[in-house]
């Protein structure tokens, strides 16, 4: 009977399923290194893929995302520790974080844990995921990160982060711009923020539409206003044309003097009056050049 207990307690024992690209198959891959989105990714055969992501923004971001190509079936979280090398013998294992698991979703881990994990790499350790797997009650999972061939890919994503516009998608879809008095020619400020936009769209194609709305003061006439406010109008449109948007999702509108948003009796309140919103749409994944 001791024997039996023995060999129940054997089988129960969860066994550890291991995955990580070998010295052969290890490989680093810097992807979409654009002004908007630098990407390093990782293999892992039968496993799925490790992406360290930043993109263009005010603040640098960082964002590690294992993509499993099985992904979980229920909600856990896995240990991230760093394995030492194994010249490094007797070194212990660091830990690094607990990564929640959700259920259909890929795990994730915010900046300050990317940046201690490639870090880890850059030096030689192995960042490694233990969690107990979804599809099995005997198994544990072991997923590790290989730093071989990693150091020559990290310094190019260095380099493309360093190159990330300092705004986003959502910091010029909604735009407000100001003009001179009884012109077409944009303040210095307004631009500047138009010339933010010209360079955004030279990285991203995927701008399904443009909404133009044009005001002017009450000075000068009704007439003469309308006018003015769609001369303003033609003139965005054609800067949008030729920063690579199709004309034929450009929507453009003059109101002229009408929908006030200031007073018209004080110059401040008229400076704000004189005015167009640009409003940029963008279908839903961007397209990146």
């Amino acid at each position: 009977s001791l024997l039996l207990v023995a060999s129940v307690q054997s089988i129960a024992r969860p066994s550890i399923r291991e995955y990580s690209a070998n010295l052969d198959s290890s490989s680093w891959q810097l992807k979409n290194a654009t002004a908007l989105e630098c990407k390093l990714v990782h293999a892992i055969p039968h496993f799925g893929q490790a992406v360290f992501v930043s993109k263009a923004g005010k603040d640098l971001s960082l964002r590690f995302e294992m993509q499993m190509i099985r992904q979980p079936d229920g909600y856990g979280l896995a240990q991230v520790v760093s394995v030492p090398p194994n010249w490094r013998s007797g070194e212990q294992a660091r830990p690094i974080a607990d990564m929640q698991l959700l259920k259909q979703f890929n795990g994730d881990l915010p900046k300050a844990k990317a940046s201690l994990m490639l870090t880890e790499l850059e030096q030689g350790y192995s960042p490694t995921l233990y969690f107990a797997d979804w599809y099995s009650p005997y198994d544990q999972i072991k997923a590790s990160l290989n730093p071989v061939r990693f150091s020559e890919s990290y310094y190019k994503f260095n380099d493309c982060v360093a190159g990330l516009l300092h705004y986003s998608f959502e910091d010029i879809a909604m735009t407000m711009l100001s003009y001179e008095s009884n012109s077409d020619a944009l303040t210095r400020e307004s631009q500047a923020r138009l010339s933010q936009i010209a360079e955004y769209l030279k990285h991203d194609k995927a701008i399904a539409r443009v909404e133009i709305d044009t005001y002017t003061d009450s000075y000068g006439g009704r007439w003469i206003n309308d006018e003015l406010s769609r001369k303003r109008a033609k003139t965005l449109k054609e800067f949008f044309v030729q920063a690579g948007v199709d004309a034929t999702v450009i929507n453009t509108e003059g109101f002229g003097e009408k929908r006030h948003v200031a007073a018209n009796d004080t110059t401040q309140g008229r400076a704000i009056n004189r005015r167009a919103v640009v409003q940029l749409v963008r279908s839903e994944a961007p397209v990146l050049q």
